[in-house]
Order: C-alpha cells, then structure tokens, then sequence
C-alpha cells in the first residue's frame, strides 16, 4: 500500500511551487530555524511553529524508503489490477456503496463524482479507513524530506501546509501522522492538497481527513471536480475524465485500476 501511496505525491512533482528562503543540506537545525522563519512569515503563529518544530530531528528511514520508491509502477497493468483489486475488496466497496448511499449521493449532486470513483480510490488507498494510513510524523517527515536538497522547494511547501493545518485546527499536532511522504488520510492527501481541496462535509468546522467519512469522500470528490472532471462521461483510458484524475495519480496504471475498480464496483 505504501508503494500506490507513495506515487501520489510525484503528480506534485511537475506542479509549479513557489521559490523558499531556507537552504537545503547543511546544519538540520539551522535549516530548521530559516523554515520557521518561513513559517511565521506565511502566517503560522510562533507557538504552533515551536510546538511542531522545536525539537524535531531528522528521519533517516523516511530518506531510505524514498530512495527505494524507484519503479514503483514496473508490471503490467493485469499484473497491477490482480493485486490490488480482488473479490473481498469489491464485495467490501459494494458494502460501502449501499452503507453511504445518502452520503455519496449528496456528494455527487454537489461535485459531479460519481460513487463508485471515489469508492474505489477510498478502497485502494486505505482498504476503506480500515487499512494502513501511515503512522510517521507527518512534520518530522516533511523536514527530513525538505532538508534534503533533491526536491527542497516541494517538500518546505508541504511543510509549511502541514504547519497551517494545524493553524487552521482540522487537526491537532499529535493526529498530524501519515505515510512516508507526508500523505494525510484515509484517502492519502499531502498536506497541500488538504488545504487547497479540503471541505469540511460534516460541518463541524474542520477539515478532518483521518476520522470524518464525509470529510474524506468530499474532498476526494472535490479534488477531481476541480480538476475537470464531468459526471456521466466515461472516465476510461482516453477520456477526458481519465486525464481529470492526472492530479489525483499520474501513472497511467493506476488511473486505470481506479476506473476497472469503479466498473467491477458496478457490476460492469
């Protein structure tokens, strides 16, 4: 599973990012400092920032599992779906199609997602909530990561997402645990997109993508609704609404096992 979620955060990679102070490689700590600096300057206060980033060190694991994260997507797409989409995981999607009816009607009316492509992508990034959605520091990953100089200007502007959703209160610091690229939630998003796509659906005031089901499939639903794409079209390779899900995963493969997923999930 870390492997599929993994890729998502390469979708940001091609993104344009903003251009930041804090110099990567060298000291931790003094690259630390300049990305507080950072911070305060973006709006976050000084006690959130001293009490995500005082003390943090860096993670040598979450470097190792980066540089192993190579070839991610290097079978065919037959040998890729059988892993990944089985009977149980479809009899367990057509459960939650039925359980959350009302809700992913509601969802659909409001973002022009179908039910079954957000199923699907809960399903495959988290077996529902129900399977493995990381349990890293998500702001002592982003450092490691930021500190490191190959992809810096990503990594401090994920960073500095991580900090203002805990400015914002969607979620404490001690909740803020993910995969080991800083991906939040029962759907995987970094913390860039949680800001930039987030929808509080339950209505308590946060955006809360570890624990509100509504919040969860909203998002996602509103992730690919920005993106373009357009209830009753055909999401299949080829399609517009297959190229609208570039900004969920890049990889070919992968768009491709949410659409046959989404079809099985429907009996088609």
């Amino acid at each position: 599973m870390r492997k599929l979620r993994s890729a998502v955060f390469f979708a940001a990679l091609l993104l344009a990012s903003p251009s930041y102070a804090a110099r990567c490689g060298g000291d931790f700590n003094s690259f630390v400092a300049a990305m507080s600096a950072e911070a305060q300057a973006a709006g976050v206060s000084p006690a959130v920032i001293s009490q995500a980033l005082g003390g943090v060190t860096q993670d040598p694991a979450v470097l190792s599992f980066d540089r192993r994260q190579r070839g991610t997507f290097n079978k065919t797409f037959e040998q890729y779906v059988s892993t990944r989409v089985g009977p149980g995981r479809i009899n367990i999607g057509r459960q939650m199609l039925q359980r959350h009816a009302a809700l992913l009607s509601r969802i659909e009316k409001r973002f022009g997602v179908p039910p079954q492509i957000i199923v699907a992508i809960w399903g495959l990034e988290s077996d529902y909530g129900k399977g493995d959605i990381g349990k890293m520091p998500v702001v002592r990953t982003l450092a490691t990561m930021a500190h490191d100089c190959r992809r810096t200007e990503l990594f401090q502007g994920e960073l500095l997402a991580a900090l203002k959703i805990v400015q914002r209160g969607d979620l404490p610091l001690r909740d803020l645990i993910g995969a080991f690229a800083g991906e939040i939630g029962q759907t995987q998003f970094l913390p860039s997109s949680y800001i930039k796509y987030g929808v509080d659906f339950d209505g308590n005031g946060h955006v809360d993508l570890r624990h509100s089901i509504p919040d969860v499939l909203a998002s996602t639903a509103n992730l690919l609704h920005v993106s373009g794409f357009k209830n009753g079209a055909p999401y299949g390779e080829g399609t517009a609404n297959f190229e609208a899900m570039r900004e969920w995963n890049r990889a070919t493969i992968y768009r491709k096992t949410i659409a046959y997923f989404a079809d099985r999930l429907v009996g088609q």
